[in-house]
């Protein structure tokens, strides 16, 4: 497997960690219009549904001068049954400098590991999802100049998303606190407070999607009663801290997990989080294809 490539945030030290997140800064502001130097080729291999992930990486490459090519399963050998391993193995074989990735399977990277390319996960069903999580940690950083003793809320469906998984990993690494609320028979995890506690507790509130595509059946709830028992109503909203965010990795349903009118409030971060994303692949495409960081540059 390439060094450069990024399958979950364990890969990172806290060191490159915030290397990415300098570059993501660097891009917004004194590195606006930093390109490549020499040709690449990158290929961008969907297996499940993406707007932000896919397009933001898509905007990141088309940004930095890459040549991007988007691959989608339909109409590929993939519908002849060729393996995900030989379909990475044609890019590599054909010229390509990396691949990104999105796949429903929990790391199905562990069958590329013979694989030279740098290997970018944009997501592995349930496991992991590394530049969501970097992108999250750049928000808050933003915010809150500091990770140490920043407290981060997961809320909703914990069970299924791989955004929670990375964070919290990510989060307790880098001195913050982590809990969980949301349904009991979505969390697993210890770290569990009653939503009205939690909200109360955090600064930085994020909010997740019920991923009904993962479920084997579908929620006995009415989208209303999801919202006034688990999701960020307007009432709970007026009981966070004052300096307190509103994160959420969408696609957003609006009045099942968070009411409408919160998901562009002042203090809601969710489009910034958006932008972010396109900053952070940036820094993460940079790293991959064997440039070092700004401010290490010799």
């Amino acid at each position: 497997m390439n060094t450069k490539s990024l399958l979950t945030i364990n890969d990172l030290t806290n060191e490159e960690i915030f290397d990415i997140l300098k570059d993501a800064q660097a891009f917004s502001s004194s590195h606006k219009d930093w390109q490549f130097d020499r040709r690449l080729l990158v290929a961008n291999l969907f297996f499940e549904p993406s707007t932000r992930t896919h397009y933001s990486f898509a905007s990141a490459q088309h940004q930095l001068g890459v040549c991007v090519e988007n691959f989608t399963a339909e109409g590929s050998s993939v519908e002849k049954g060729e393996s995900l391993y030989d379909t990475v193995k044609t890019f590599e074989s054909i010229g390509f400098d990396a691949v990104v990735i999105r796949h429903k399977q929990d790391a199905y990277f562990e069958q590329l590991k013979d694989i030279k390319i740098p290997i970018l996960n944009a997501g592995d069903g349930c496991g992991n999802h590394p530049t969501q999580c970097l992108l999250d940690l750049l928000t808050i950083y933003q915010e809150f100049q500091t990770f140490e003793g920043v407290k981060v809320a997961l809320i909703g469906d914990i069970k299924h998303s791989r955004v929670a998984n990375s964070l919290q990993q990510a989060m307790k690494r880098l001195g913050g606190e982590v809990c969980f609320s949301g349904p009991k028979e979505w969390c697993e995890k210890t770290d569990y407070k009653e939503i009205d506690e939690a909200i109360r507790w955090a600064d930085a509130v994020v909010m997740l999607r019920i991923q009904h595509e993962r479920h084997e059946n579908t929620m006995k709830m009415s989208k209303e009663e999801y919202l006034q028992a688990y999701g960020l109503t307007k009432e709970r909203a007026a009981s966070m801290k004052p300096h307190a965010i509103i994160m959420h990795p969408a696609p957003v349903n609006r009045g099942v997990e968070i009411d409408d009118c919160l998901v562009e409030a002042s203090n809601s971060r969710i489009f910034k989080q958006m932008a972010n994303g396109v900053l952070v692949r940036k820094a993460v495409l940079k790293r991959a294809l064997g440039y070092a960081p700004f401010h290490k540059e010799v």
